[in-house]
């Protein structure tokens, strides 16, 4: 249920944009940018992922953990589930910025980083009273990338009546403020929001919301005004021949889709909308989670890519009627000149290999060439056969490739007495986060966070780490940065 905030992050103060959009592109003779950034590990904690074959020369290094004391902030403590998530140049000075939900806190981190890529300071912006919900995926709009911001998307997602905050990720701490609330985006379990690149359709604002529940939605919020995000339409997608099951589609298939709009939005309850969804014959699928795009610029924006996680009966075999159960990938392809219509397809079956593929994906990063899958099979299925894995997608080949994995060492005795020491201790007990490019942001190619929730890796000094009071989880939490991945 996590999800992850799916695009490169730039302020206006951050990077120097020409072109293509890459840092790179604005350098003389394509010279490699001058940065400072190094790439060690930064934790006392190990990493808690590792490559899997094919991928080795991936390096992997850790760059924050619940059990680390930041020099400017000794008290910080980096909380449970880093989920949705940003990662900028800091537009006040040198060095760095990093944004994260913590999802079963209900709260919002801020962590400031030198220009070596050091975590020096920590504080939470929004606590579990501001929060309200829990916050999974989230998006970081930037004028450079989506011609308005900054402002961070975070998306509440405890229940239909959850809404997506809007919150500007460099104002002073205001932790307690419930008014940031987005009401024009309607009330969903949702899990990200994720605004179109500016490109995509110019002049307008285009944002992608996708609702985690079993009769899950993929919500589109349109303005004629760049950066409105409170007078624009809500819409959820339907095929143009109103078949509403989702495993109706198979495969191999494409199917013409249409964004269709919703009634009263901002008096609405969100049973009353799930209502209209049904009403109105909107595709039912089984747990939209998180969605990105394409990058590259020249519209490839408007190829957007979501994750429909599965659900099964309680016995963790059987299917739910209409549903796919083991998880899906979507693509779909708007019209380039009408972001209300539109070509669907699945891209990735986990029924292909019960199991052996993939296994409730959740959070998703597109690049130019590829789309990084990860799971979070935390549903227990009884034939899964894997611990929680990131799979890579290729756009041009559709080959799919298992590429890193959670990696939980269960015969070494004292890291099992640690990170494996509380609850199910079953496969894919962890779960992803955010996975973010930011290669152009620190100056090193093929550079990425992924953030992780090792769910049985828990002790009481990380309880109440937002300081609200409000939460008894005790899980901890870790950030890592993994450099080699293609783009």
């Amino acid at each position: 249920m996590n999800k992850h905030y799916s695009i490169i992050q730039k302020t206006a103060a951050a990077v120097l944009i020409c072109g293509s959009m890459t840092f790179t592109s604005c350098i003389k003779d394509h010279e490699p940018p001058v940065t400072s950034a190094k790439l060690i590990n930064r934790s006392v904690n190990p990493s808690l992922i590792r490559t899997l074959p094919g991928f080795e020369d991936l390096k992997i290094t850790t760059l924050i953990s619940s059990d680390d004391k930041l020099q400017d902030s000794p008290d910080f403590i980096y909380g449970a589930q880093p989920d949705g998530g940003a990662f900028v140049k800091n537009p006040n000075g040198e060095g760095y910025v990093m944004i994260n939900n913590h999802e079963i806190l209900f709260s919002v981190s801020r962590v400031y980083l030198d220009k070596e890529l050091k975590p020096i300071k920590g504080e939470y912006i929004v606590d579990a009273e501001g929060g309200q919900w829990r916050l999974c995926s989230a998006t970081l709009a930037t004028p450079q990338e989506h011609g308005f911001g900054p402002v961070f998307l975070t998306a509440g997602e405890s229940n239909s009546e959850s809404m997506t905050h809007a919150i500007d990720p460099f104002a002073p701490a205001d932790k307690k403020n419930k008014t940031r609330t987005v009401s024009a985006f309607g009330k969903w379990n949702a899990e990200n929001a994720v605004p179109l690149p500016k490109d995509a359709f110019p002049g307008k604002t285009v944002i992608i919301i996708g609702e985690d529940d079993t009769n899950g939605q993929l919500v589109a919020y349109v303005s004629d005004v760049v950066g409105d995000l409170n007078n624009g339409k809500l819409y959820a997608l339907r095929r143009t021949n109103q078949e509403s099951v989702e495993t109706d589609m198979v495969k191999g298939q494409v199917y013409d889709v249409e964004f269709v709009p919703f009634d009263d939005v901002k008096t609405s309850t969100g049973t009353q909308l799930q209502a209209q969804t049904v009403d109105k014959k909107m595709i039912q699928f089984a747990r939209v989670e998180d969605i990105d795009y394409k990058k590259g610029g020249n519209g490839a924006g408007r190829d957007i890519y979501f994750t429909a996680t599965g659900v099964s009966q309680a016995d963790k075999v059987t299917p739910v009627a209409g549903k796919n159960m083991w998880g899906r990938v979507y693509n779909l392809k708007f019209d380039a000149a009408n972001p209300l219509i539109g070509k669907l397809q699945i891209i990735m079956d986990g029924e292909d290999k019960p199991g052996s593929f993939i296994v409730n994906p959740d959070n998703i990063c597109v690049t130019e060439n590829y789309v990084y899958v990860q799971e979070d099979g935390d549903s227990f299925y009884k034939n899964n056969d894997h611990d929680g894995t990131i799979w890579q997608y290729s756009i041009a080949t559709k080959e799919s490739k298992a590429m890193l994995q959670m990696h939980h060492r269960r015969d070494d005795a004292l890291f099992n007495a640690k990170y494996n020491s509380v609850g199910n201790n079953s496969l894919s007990t962890w779960e992803y986060g955010a996975m973010i490019d930011i290669s152009d942001v620190v100056g090193i190619p093929e550079t990425f966070m992924i953030n992780l929730h090792p769910h049985t890796w828990q002790d009481d000094k990380y309880k109440g780490a937002d300081g609200s009071g409000i939460s008894t989880n005790k899980e901890g939490g870790q950030t890592v940065i993994v450099q080699g991945i293609k783009k």
